[in-house]
């Protein structure tokens, strides 16, 4: 285990940016993006006041799909520039949208739990809950169709696919269960929702799965690593809270970690799973 970074507040939302060979991701209470440069070993600061950043992703062209609290939306950073995406359904306006992946048919899948409007204001604008629920959405953007595809969970939070993307893979982050949930996915709907596994202690905040399926989860203490079946088969501590994680690396087996103050990584036997081709 290497601690690269340290010195955030609430470290959240890293991806790795293969272009670059840099890891980008959010220190949200101070509202800024950091990147941290495999070539040099540094640190810079990306940008500051950026609305209070959570999760991103890259879109099928290589680009940052970001979900901004602030702005209660999902938006492209495309060197720089930053644009909506959506932010609104059936007018009323999302929750602080929290995590997002990108599937193979370009649709963007993200969840929508309530952190950023919390009276706090620590990770974004107090605010209220517009449509009344918090639910995990696809957005079809090529055909600008949003479509709320799980709506039984409290907090939705981390997401991924199955190597197939088959089934989605969704931490929930409030009520008494605190579980990863699987839902099977077919013609972008999901169905059949069931209990993966509980983690403990605290919850699985960020996830990602590797190529053979195993489900990579953070917690309070360490990242856990689960089976497609829910068995836990590997356990790694951390000496902080565990928000988020993503594969990255020029091989893409390197394990970069977020846990509260700083930004880990930890060397793997193993990838990301691959982008599911929509064909």
């Amino acid at each position: 285990m290497e601690r690269l970074h340290t010195g955030t507040e609430w470290a959240e939302g890293p991806v790795w940016l293969p272009r670059t060979r840099r890891v980008r991701w959010s220190d949200i209470p101070n509202d800024r993006i950091l990147e941290w440069d495999a070539a040099t070993g540094e640190t810079t600061v990306y940008g500051s006041g950026v609305e209070y950043t959570n999760g991103r992703t890259l879109d099928l062209d290589g680009h940052v799909v970001q979900c901004s609290h602030g702005r209660r939306r999902v938006e492209r950073d495309v060197d720089g520039v930053v644009t909506p995406i959506v932010d609104a359904v059936e007018g009323r306006r999302f929750n602080s949208p929290n995590d997002v992946v990108v599937a193979g048919d370009g649709a963007i899948w993200f969840t929508d739990p309530p952190y950023g409007i919390h009276e706090s204001g620590r990770e974004g604008h107090p605010g209220e809950q517009e449509y009344g629920g918090c639910h995990v959405f696809r957005y079809d953007e090529a055909g600008g169709e949003l479509r709320a595809v799980v709506t039984d969970m409290a907090h939705p939070n981390g997401l991924a696919f199955s190597p197939d993307e088959s089934v989605l893979y969704v931490a929930d982050t409030g009520g008494d269960e605190r579980a990863i949930r699987a839902y099977d996915v077919v013609d972008g709907r999901c169905g059949n929702g069931r209990m993966l596994a509980t983690v403990r202690p605290g919850a699985a905040d960020g996830i990602r799965v590797d190529e053979e399926g195993r489900v990579w989860a953070s917690s309070a203490d360490s990242v856990q690593v689960f089976t497609p079946g829910g068995e836990r088969i590997a356990v790694v501590p951390m000496p902080e809270t565990v928000s988020n994680l993503c594969f990255g690396g020029d091989d893409g087996t390197e394990l970069f970690i977020t846990a509260t103050t700083s930004l880990y990584r930890i060397r793997t036997a193993t990838r990301p799973a691959p982008r599911h081709s929509a064909a």
